[in-house]
């Protein structure tokens, strides 16, 4: 994985100096909380409802064991013991004291990790395929290009103030699975007829107020114009980009009220003063980068059943359908493990599992481990011999419930709970939809399906691409829902319709029940949830839901704030 250079080295050393003193100037009351707002937003620090969280930078989700184990550390020492993994592939700690957030920063600085760019009007982390390197339908490794986008935005001085946050994913396989189309800037690594290797630019997707699923701007980009493309891109946003109205200000808005053509025109023009330029990628850049995602030392295994010696045993065989992976290399194989268990909030690790994964990612899988978009950890290279003890390992700490791609593998915001910005609380809703359905039987019945959650219309939980996606809303200063259904990522990327009025709290275990219902009753055979909602339409699903009355209930569970 990717080293830090002199610069990298360079640049933390002094934003931790610089934000020290920051931090010392503040306290001492020499500036104001709003002259200090800039400052640690530009650090990762944010005030939510009962403290400051940190969210700190995982580039394209990629982590060695020494860091993950530093984020025990900092749950331990500075927090509460334990992180919450983001839908961004970052982590964040909720329970933050300001005057330690220089410390922090130093520790992770000696494990070479930042808070740099995970907030502001800026681009943040870049993401990626969880599977990058390792996925039997990969056309291309992501990772190098991931990392030279890092390099080339971290404080590059144009974009630093642009007229709202921007974000980027890049996917490298056939199956897309970095969620491209709802990103300011979505890549797909792809080749031409000549077998020349580029990108498919879409740009313009996003969720939030007005969710919209990205377009196309260009079908083929040569890889060596990556940076200058994208440059000319993030010109013609930085010029025309709304700054009146922060809820107009993303590039979607922008590329709609211009039209796609006219978004492309600009670019193109914009882009023909940067082509063939000193930011165009050399094969020797390329190479130097892509040095660092070299694969480890694979032995020369051949394919097994990792399943013949432990036929009996069907919670084995459970975790195997759902939560191991293909790999590209004979014999091994990419576990996740489920940060999903019911009864604990969708991404919450405690400092125990944390080093307890670092140790599986050392034993297992070269030190090295990911962090998913849909808020669980994978091993990337586990040798199919060892997947009955790594399962009995990660079984006797809560990170095996068999339930990737089902119902309970909820994603979901933090919400109101600790979020100064939601209207709702995200934790108690799923932990009350986890309870309902905790049946894995009925879990495996169901089939793959993607419910979301969001505590606001920001939509961290992406809730608008959910098969079922759940939002809160204020109705006269009490908490409700929305439901939509539909919504969809990757491949077919779609949004969601809802289906009419919010929900109770109460009410909402009771409403995914009648929405399953309805698809059970009309699905065709191996049809998906998505798919019978795409194909039915919401009237059959508004009908059942709304045709009794369901009880307000009450959620009960433990107080997260």
């Amino acid at each position: 994985m990717y080293r830090y250079d002199q610069y990298d080295h360079l640049i933390v050393r002094e934003r931790i100096a610089q934000y020290r003193d920051q931090v010392a100037r503040r306290l001492n009351d020499e500036l104001t909380e709003e002259e200090f707002l800039p400052l640690r937003l530009q650090n990762g620090l944010y005030m939510q409802r009962h403290a400051y969280m940190l969210r700190i930078a995982v580039p394209y989700g990629l982590l060695s064991s020494a860091q993950m184990r530093m984020f025990a550390h900092i749950a331990r020492k500075y927090d509460r013991g334990y992180g919450h993994f983001t839908t961004r592939q970052n982590i964040q700690f909720n329970w933050i004291e300001l005057e330690q957030t220089p410390d922090i920063l130093a520790d992770l600085a000696s494990v070479e990790m930042h808070a740099i760019q995970t907030s502001g009007n800026c681009i943040r982390n870049i993401t990626t395929d969880e599977f990058a390197g390792v996925a039997a339908d990969e056309i291309m490794d992501p990772r190098p290009f991931a990392e030279i986008l890092r390099q080339w935005s971290t404080f590059h001085p144009e974009f630093i103030a642009l007229p709202r946050k921007f974000k980027v994913a890049i996917n490298g396989a056939v199956e897309d699975r970095a969620a491209i189309a709802i990103h300011d800037i979505g890549l797909t690594l792809t080749h031409n007829e000549a077998g020349e290797a580029g990108f498919k630019f879409m740009a313009g997707g996003g969720m939030g107020r007005t969710p919209i699923i990205g377009s196309v701007i260009r079908d083929f980009l040569p890889w060596q114009h990556l940076l200058t493309y994208t440059e000319a891109v993030m010109r013609v946003y930085n010029s025309y980009g709304r700054r009146d109205n922060k809820y107009k200000a993303r590039i979607k808005i922008l590329l709609k009220a211009l039209g796609v053509e006219e978004f492309a025109r600009l670019v193109e023009e914009e882009w023909q003063d940067l082509k063939d330029g000193p930011e165009t990628l050399t094969r020797e850049e390329y190479d130097r980068v892509a040095a660092y995602f070299a694969a480890p030392a694979y032995a020369a295994l051949d394919n097994i059943d990792p399943l013949a010696a432990h036929a009996d045993s069907k919670p084995f065989a459970n975790w195997l359908q759902r939560n191991v992976k293909p790999h590209k290399v004979p014999g091994y194989a990419a576990v996740v493990l489920s940060l999903k268990k019911t009864g604990v909030p969708p991404g919450d690790a405690t400092a125990e599992q944390i080093d307890f994964v670092a140790d599986l990612a050392d034993k297992f899988s070269f030190g090295e481990l990911r962090v998913t978009h849909e808020q669980n950890l994978v091993l990337a290279d586990v040798k199919q011999a060892d997947l009955f003890e790594v399962w009995t390992l990660a079984k006797s700490k809560g990170l095996a419930t068999p339930n990737i791609g089902l119902l309970t593998d909820i994603i979901s915001c933090p919400g109101g709970d600790f979020c100064s910005l939601a209207n709702a609380k995200s934790i108690p809703i799923a932990a009350a939809i986890a309870e309902r359905f905790d049946n894995l039987d009925f879990q495996h019945d169901i089939g793959d399906i993607e419910l979301n959650i969001s505590g606001c219309i920001n939509a961290c939980g992406h809730h608008h691409v959910g098969s079922i996606g759940v939002l809160g809303v204020d109705k006269d200063g009490s908490e409700w829902y929305q439901v939509s259904i539909g919504g969809a990522q990757g491949n077919d990327s779609a949004i969601g319709k809802i289906i009419g009025p919010s929900f109770s709290g109460g009410q909402m275990p009771e409403v995914i029940d009648r929405l399953l219902q309805v698809y059970v009753r009309n699905r065709v055979e191996g049809e998906r949830f998505v798919e019978t909602a795409q194909r039915l339409g919401i009237a059959p699903f508004k009908e059942h839901v709304y045709a009794t009355p369901i009880s307000k209930g009450e959620l009960v569970g433990e107080d997260h704030a």
